[in-house]
C-alpha cells in the first residue's frame, strides 16, 4: 500500500464569507490549465484572443466550452462568424498568449498563423489545432458560457501545451 505524500506543513489562507475577487482569483489559479486561442479573420485580418477557462464538453456530438468575460471587447466581434479557430497553445508560446491576451496593439504581432478556407485562424506551432462554431451562450455571472460544436481535429504529438498555475506559465516535466 502506497504511502499518501505530506500535506504541505504551512498554514491554509482561509477566506471568510465575503468572496473576493482577489480572492477567488487566486483560488481559481491553484487549479492548472491549459491556454486557448480563439481567433477568425474580421475583414481579412485576424483577430482573437487567449482564454484559461476551456474545457470538453462531449465527445457525441463533439463539444467543448470557453467561459468568455462580459468586458471582453474582442468575443462581440467573434461571436456571430461562422467558424473559429482554437489553438491549444504549447510551453513555448508565453509571450504570445501574453499578446493575445492584451487589450492594446496588434495581438498577432510576431506569431505565426494561418487561416483556412472559411476563415478560422490557427497558430503555428500549437499542441493542438480545433475549428468550432458557436452552438449556445448561457449566462455565467461575470462571463458567458459559450458552448462549441467542434468540425475539426488536428493533433500534434509530442508537442507539449502552455499550462497556466498560479498567474504563471509553467510547463509539464514528465516524471520517473
Amino acid at each position: 500500500m502506497a504511502i499518501p505524500a505530506p500535506h504541505p506543513t504551512t498554514a491554509p489562507e482561509r477566506s471568510g464569507p465575503d468572496l473576493s475577487a482577489d480572492v477567488l482569483r487566486r483560488a481559481f489559479g491553484a487549479y492548472p490549465t491549459g491556454v486557448v486561442a480563439i481567433g477568425a479573420l474580421r475583414d481579412g485580418a485576424p483577430d482573437g484572443f487567449a482564454a484559461s477557462s476551456f474545457v470538453s464538453i462531449s465527445l457525441e456530438p463533439p463539444m467543448i466550452a470557453v467561459s468568455v468575460a462580459r468586458t471582453s471587447t474582442t468575443w462581440p466581434r467573434l461571436a456571430d462568424l461562422p467558424v473559429l479557430g482554437l489553438s491549444v497553445l504549447s510551453h513555448g508560446q508565453g509571450a504570445q498568449c501574453r499578446r493575445l491576451a492584451s487589450r492594446a496593439g496588434d495581438r498577432f504581432e510576431g506569431t505565426d498563423w494561418q487561416a483556412t478556407a472559411d476563415g478560422a485562424v490557427l497558430i503555428e506551432g500549437a499542441a493542438l489545432w480545433l475549428t468550432a462554431t458557436v452552438g449556445a451562450v448561457y449566462d455565467g455571472g461575470d462571463h458567458e458560457i459559450v458552448l462549441m460544436k467542434l468540425l475539426t481535429a488536428e493533433l500534434f504529438p509530442g508537442v507539449e501545451p502552455l499550462v497556466f498555475h498560479t498567474s504563471q506559465f509553467r510547463e509539464l516535466s514528465p516524471h520517473a
